[in-house]
């Protein structure tokens, strides 16, 4: 089991109180409509699902009803870093 450390909470807590939100920093267009249908496919479907170092988000469910950021190595599932959206990792 994870222990994510939330950055608004500023506590560490079991990852049944989180929800997993998928991969972070994803661009939305910037031009919606000038996106072509295969653009707003490959935006709204296709993640990258790399091994090793990954950014993801996370909603602290049970806690601050927040998002956030956490970098975790998806080979070994050790967390690296907890950080605030709008901050860089």
């Amino acid at each position: 089991m994870l222990h994510i450390h939330c950055p608004y909470c500023r506590e560490s807590r079991s990852e049944e109180e989180f929800a997993y939100g998928g991969e972070a920093h994803i661009q939305r267009p910037s031009r919606p409509a000038q996106t072509s249908e295969r653009e707003w496919g490959d935006y709204l479907h296709f993640r990258k699902g790399t091994r090793g170092v990954h950014r993801e988000m996370w909603f602290h469910v049970a806690g601050c009803r927040r998002y956030f950021n956490v970098v975790r190595d998806t080979v070994s599932y050790a967390i690296l870093k907890t950080y605030a959206m709008g901050e860089e990792p």
